[in-house]
């Protein structure tokens, strides 16, 4: 058995799923990504919550583009 274990390898019609950023699903074109890296680091908070980065990297593009 090539591969060797259990879920390795694609069928004969899968196909490789496409990763698709988290700005790109919020429809944004700041990194929502690395906001969220900063926000981890930089000790702001204990915890980051998933809808932050979002939301500050939203508030950014707007600033930007005000």
């Amino acid at each position: 058995m090539v591969g060797g274990g259990r879920g390795e390898g694609l069928g004969a019609t899968a196909t490789k799923k496409v990763s698709t950023s988290r700005s790109s699903k919020a429809g944004l074109q700041f990194p929502v990504g690395r906001i969220s890296r900063f926000l981890k680091t930089g000790k702001y908070a204990q915890r980051v919550g998933s809808g932050a980065p979002v939301y500050l990297a939203s508030v950014l593009e707007y600033l930007a583009a005000e």
